[in-house]
């Protein structure tokens, strides 16, 4: 937006100066710019610009008898008579110089210290000697500073990224766009914006048109929720996103173990064989499951400093006991620590560099560390005995009880805080060996897809026909585990298709919890049906999805009306 610092002046009393700024506010207004005005009559001076305000204008506009004014000097000014902006007020801001075009871009380097920094200010002047604004995003190792609006990304002409690291340009969808490294930057910054001007491209954005692709609106869906997730769960669910490879992948090596050589695979009559090569794999993969909890909960707080303190603080946990609740505990912890150490701790601009590789990891894995042995980590330990105790514990009717509360929060939001809230409990408990709640959640979470793409095809003529062809994206998404695939149809009627989707979910967690179905890793769908010892009772499993399946489906067919022809 266009900054003008205005300055109305007339030599005789009377209402034309205040009627000439009004007239020119407003216009200013529908073209998107911002004025500041200073009315001088024989009566006086009327709020005076300041300095502050004349060194943030982009021009200067003189209308009126208004001398020459030593405060504007460096400033690119326009004179215009009083009679003319009355006259035209739109043509005599139109008239003033404009505001220099923006470019905005992101600098990052591997270490996100020296180079960063460097390149940043080599576009800022590059980009100041072509006549154009600029602001650089750093991505360093302290974290994003200097960062981009959504306002200020919309009205740049192009964007500069010059970064040797990855970077996400899902911001820059529908802007010019041009990618280097550092090294131009730093070296030549005019020559490197040159070059950008003339070889940007523009960022692909999403397709319009075509067909509904249900695929493509559940991504827009998650990316949505992604973006409007913020404090803890945000945080929490980072940890999450990074943990879940890793129990992924020990779990299926485990049950992969368990099928080559038996439930004993681990003792010493299978030393040397491959089950037991696979089995301590997929234990030490399951071992780094509470530190990359810890350390990326850390990092969603703190950015990469955060990092250390968190990975060592969900070591200890690990090592004491206090599993999955420990590492949720000592990530929060570290990365609000290493947030306050870095907020507070001033060193200089020189000095500064030793804060993200030397200091705030010190001091931040110390104070996380000692607190988690002298303070927290026993409690915690304590909380998640007693907790892996009591789900043991429940048989009959109060397992079925909870396998219906854990399906009926995975159908309630379909991917959104109250399903993950489920989920992650159910996978933070595959540390403490109990597999059963993963199994009903994961049950419970296919349902609401598939039991919407089994209506689609029986009861048709409660469905539109675009939702009938995206009911065959829903039975795909369903059969991976993608409970989002539901959410499309809930958007559209969400006070009958979502009580039948948490009716469904919560009689497939029952059913899963009654038979006593383990899951071993917390997704997959039904492609790790097949996988040896993944999934234990594996008859009365798929008996638990079919019933929910059916029951979703017959709840639409009842709750739904039909659609006239």
């Amino acid at each position: 937006m266009a900054k003008l610092a205005v300055v109305i002046g007339a030599k005789e009393t009377g209402s034309k100066p205040l009627i000439a700024a009004e007239a020119l506010k407003k216009a200013a207004e529908a073209a998107g710019a911002s004025l500041s005005i200073e009315t001088r009559t024989p009566n006086g001076v009327t709020t005076p610009l300041d300095d502050a305000t004349i060194a943030a204008a982009d021009a200067v506009l003189l209308v009126g008898d208004v001398a020459d004014d030593a405060r504007f000097a460096g400033k690119t000014i326009r004179k215009v008579t009083l009679d003319a902006a009355l006259a035209d007020p739109a043509g005599a801001v139109a008239a003033a110089p404009s505001a220099a075009r923006l470019i905005v871009g992101i600098t990052s380097c591997p270490t996100g210290i020296a180079h960063t920094f460097m390149a940043a200010e080599g576009v800022e002047q590059g980009a100041k000697a072509l006549g154009y604004a600029a602001k650089i995003e750093t991505q360093g190792s302290v974290g994003a500073q200097n960062t981009l609006t959504a306002e200020e990304i919309a009205a740049a002409e192009l964007v500069i990224i010059a970064a040797d690291t990855n970077v996400d340009l899902s911001r820059f969808a529908g802007k010019r766009v041009y990618s280097t490294g550092t090294k131009g930057a730093i070296a030549n910054g005019k020559a490197l914006v040159e070059k950008a001007i003339a070889e940007a491209t523009v960022q692909g954005g999403s397709a319009a048109g075509g067909k509904r692709d249900l695929a493509a609106e559940v991504a827009a869906e998650k990316a949505a929720r992604a973006a409007q997730r913020s404090g803890p769960y945000k945080h929490l669910m980072t940890g999450v996103s990074y943990m879940l490879p890793f129990v992924v992948a020990g779990g299926l090596l485990i049950a992969l173990a368990f099928a080559m050589g038996g439930i004993y695979v681990f003792d010493d009559a299978h030393a040397g064989t491959l089950g037991q090569a696979l089995f301590n794999i997929g234990k030490q993969a399951f071992s780094l499951m509470v530190p990359f909890l810890a350390g990326f909960i850390a990092y969603s707080i703190a950015d990469r400093p955060g990092i250390a303190p968190g990975a060592v603080g969900g070591v200890i946990a690990g090592a004491i006991g206090a599993g999955f609740l420990g590492g949720i505990v000592a990530g929060f912890l570290a990365g609000y620590v290493v947030l306050y150490l870095n907020r507070y701790i001033r060193l200089g601009r020189n000095l500064d560099g030793l804060k993200p590789v030397l200091i705030l990891p010190l001091l931040g894995t110390t104070i996380v560390g000692l607190l988690m042995v002298y303070v927290i980590g026993e409690p915690v330990a304590a909380a998640l005995t007693w907790l892996t105790d009591f789900l043991k514990g429940m048989q009959g009717a109060n397992a079925i009880a909870l396998g219906a509360i854990i399906g009926l929060m995975m159908a309630f939001d379909m991917g959104g805080p109250v399903n993950k809230a489920a989920y992650t409990f159910a996978t933070g408990l595959i540390a403490s060996q109990l597999y059963e709640p993963m199994a009903a959640a994961m049950v419970a979470g296919m349902t609401p897809p598939l039991g919407l793409a089994l209506a689609t095809k029986l009861f048709a003529n409660r469905f539109s026909s675009d939702e009938h062809e995206a009911g065959n994206a829903a039975a795909v998404l369903g059969i991976a585990f993608i409970t989002e695939g539901a959410i499309p149809f809930a958007a559209k009627d969400p006070f009958r298709v979502i009580p039948a989707l948490m009716a469904g979910s919560a009689v497939a967690g029952m059913i899963s919890m009654a038979v006593g179905a383990e899951l071993r890793v917390p997704h997959g769908g039904v492609f790790v049906l097949p996988i040896p010892n993944a999934v234990s009772h594996l008859a009365g499993y798929i008996v638990a999805l079919i019933a929910g399946t059916i029951v979703t489906a017959a709840l639409l067919r009842i709750l739904k009306k039909p659609i006239a022809v």
